[in-house]
């Protein structure tokens, strides 16, 4: 795994061009603190920055920037092409300078031009490619979005980078926060692609390649991979067969998958939660591996977020060679600092805490990790994909007049009332906590299409513009789902959402900025995209049946690890927000949250937050991850307004010490 950056100037610079791109590069040293290199085409203004994690030829020879063999071509790549060896073989050189995937790479969009050279690329990647020949620049990245991209324009300067940190690097930033983007965030908890936090920056989408022209000017970003029309195929060319070829069919997949995420020249091992996912990782590592797979896995305290118990006893019954970290709370909190510079830019899933510690966790012991991520978009495994589809049977043919009036009902009765109504029966897992809440936005969904109810069920914030100052939210998630109405299907209408926003915009990110924080390289066979393309040939009956979701991967499973020991309430990774809100985070948030703190950072409605903090600590409504929300935005303000401050006087001592 590794950092790229650059940019193409059309004037010339105030400083040197390889000073510049030695900070853009020393930003990302955390994605690759093992070597680094620069290429400057000086007489077309380009330059490319590089920062390496080891993984593949240890050696001199997989050293980047690299150009072809012919000269033509030079890169900068992040990532890992797991079937390079397969490519190799057909290409059939001779002579090589190593063992590296990116010299294949290379000479293989020699062979077969950019977009058919990475059609046949297995794996995860974000990288940047100079045609010397034809003065062309070309970003590509990956189909599911698992490496990061962001690309744009500062000062009129055409610039690129892993992370938004690299860019702020170059000369005279000043790119103002863009309040609409903002608005996004306040809905999702993350900006979703292909939008940044700052005006003229934005996030390449997954799968697709950006050509680059003189200038920077943008000649076109067209797809090669497209997980609409894999979704569309898959539809309408349906798997035929009995349960026990489908079965083996997913089986052997998963199998090469998780094989090639296993090629590695440095320690490798892998996460485990002890759920469905990363076992069948983990299981599946382990019957291809001559020692012990070593994993890793956190746990708290608090019953209600260890899933440390569980883990250890699949690591048992699987033989792995097991490392299990308890974290205290404070453990926990001492990560919210880290968290703005870590991510970038605002993100707000509280599950980036034990992510990070687990990646640290591991960091310790390996440079490699598989991760489970995936599994639940592919194979409906979260609750409110279930949730969802109960809802929309029922609301279809409730009349409007009856829903107003069972809206009007509910909202009359206070969420306290309802917790405490409600809290002697065993509700499902999807209405706890906090069921008066989720009743009451259960009755504002009862007069929607199933994609509005989709769309509401993902918001924090439901009308961010009310919250964001000055805003108009851009149509990105919510046009996208009203796209999806020739899915019949409202559960496979929210996978392909989460498949095409969430998981690239939060759960990937998540995993590839507290993964990277620590040098540490995650891989995600699950998302291997041939899997991802026999999951949506998969009819339902194949992902929920008898009440169980992901069904058939947990039949692959139960060939390795009894049913037993895997099946419980699915959990999730996350940590007890609201009481450290009330407790030990309260005179930090406070702070953050206090009318003088939103009112000088000017972006934010007051009275809105303040009347939800004020529940909060009344306990008479829970919101404490709309407030998370907020707090990461003013947390990575408070750390990115004097970043900006220094970035825009590159020649400030205190930076120049720093490089």
């Amino acid at each position: 795994m590794c950092g790229i950056a650059g940019f193409w100037s059309t004037k010339t610079l105030d400083q040197q061009p390889i000073e510049i791109l030695k900070r853009m590069g020393g930003a990302l040293v955390h994605r690759g603190p093992d070597d680094s290199g620069n290429f400057n085409d000086e007489k077309a203004g380009l330059g490319l920055a590089f920062r390496r994690l080891s993984i593949l030829d240890l050696s001199a020879a997989g050293h980047q920037p690299m150009a072809s063999a012919s000269g033509r071509y030079v890169i900068v790549f992040n990532g890992e092409v797991y079937n390079y060896q397969e490519i190799r073989a057909e290409l059939g050189i001779e002579k090589w300078r190593g063992h590296s995937d990116t010299e294949v790479m290379l000479e293989a969009i020699e062979r077969w031009g950019v977009e058919a050279a990475t059609r046949k690329f297995v794996g995860m990647f974000a990288f940047a490619l100079w045609d010397r020949e034809q003065r062309r620049l070309f970003l590509v990245r990956d189909r599911l979005g698992i490496k990061p991209l962001y690309y744009g324009h500062v000062n009129g300067q055409f610039v690129f980078g892993s992370e938004l940190k690299a860019i702020r690097q170059f000369p005279g930033f000043a790119n103002r926060i863009d309040r609409n983007n903002l608005a996004l965030y306040m809905r999702f908890n993350y900006v979703p692609t292909p939008h940044s936090i700052y005006e003229g920056i934005f996030k390449l989408r997954p799968g697709h390649i950006l050509t680059v022209a003189a200038g920077g000017a943008e000649i076109g970003q067209e797809p090669f991979w497209s997980a609409l029309s894999v979704a569309k195929d898959g539809l309408a060319h349906r798997l035929i067969g009995d349960d026990k070829e489908v079965i083996e069919q997913l089986h052997q997949e998963l199998l090469s998958a998780v094989r090639l995420r296993m090629i590695a020249d440095v320690p490798l091992g892998a996460f485990l939660s002890g759920g469905i996912d990363s076992s069948a990782v983990v299981a599946l590592m382990q019957s291809q591996s001559s020692r012990p797979v070593k994993t890793f896995t956190i746990g708290f305290h608090e019953d209600a977020y260890n899933e440390a118990t569980h883990a250890r006893k699949v690591a048992e019954y699987l033989g792995t060679d097991h490392t299990e970290l308890t974290v205290t709370p404070q453990d926990a909190m001492d990560v919210v600092p880290l968290l703005p510079s870590m991510y970038d830019e605002p993100f707000a899933d509280p599950s980036q805490i034990p992510t990070h510690l687990v990646s640290k966790l591991a960091r310790q012991h390996v440079t490699v990790a598989l991760s489970g991520d995936g599994g639940d978009e592919l194979f409906c495994g979260y609750p409110r994909y279930e949730l969802l589809g109960s809802l929309w049977n029922v609301l279809r043919r409730v009349p409007a007049s009856v829903a107003r009036v069972i809206a009007k009902t509910v909202h009359a009765i206070p969420p306290a009332r309802i917790d405490q109504a409600l809290g002697w029966l065993p509700l499902p897992n999807s209405l706890r906590p906090s069921p008066g809440h989720k009743f009451h936005k259960l009755a504002d969904l009862s007069r929607l299409d199933a994609g509005s109810i989709y769309l509401q069920a993902l918001s924090q914030w439901p009308n961010p513009q009310e919250i964001v100052l000055g805003s108009t939210e851009p149509a990105t998630v919510r046009d996208d789902i009203g796209e999806l109405k020739w899915l019949d299907e409202p559960r496979e209408l929210a996978m392909l959402t989460d498949l095409t926003h969430y998981l690239p915009d939060d759960i990937l990110t998540k995993v590839d900025r507290a993964s990277m924080a620590v040098s540490l390289e995650a891989r995600v066979p699950i998302l291997d995209h041939r899997v991802v393309e026999l999951a949506w040939r998969l009819p339902m009956r194949f992902k929920v049946r008898e009440g169980k979701t992901k069904w058939v991967l947990r039949q692959v499973l139960y060939r390795y690890v009894p049913a037993e020991l895997v099946e419980r309430p699915k959990m999730g990774f996350g940590v007890p927000i609201d009481s450290w809100l009330r407790g030990p985070l309260r005179e930090w948030a406070e702070d953050l949250l206090s009318p003088e703190s939103l009112r000088r950072s000017g972006y934010l409605a007051v009275e809105p937050i303040r009347q939800k903090w004020k529940e909060l600590q009344s306990q008479s409504r829970n919101w404490q991850y709309l407030l998370w929300t907020v707090l990461m935005f003013q947390t990575w303000l408070a750390e990115n307004s004097s970043a900006q401050a220094e970035t825009v006087s590159l020649a400030s001592p205190a930076i120049a010490r720093s490089l």
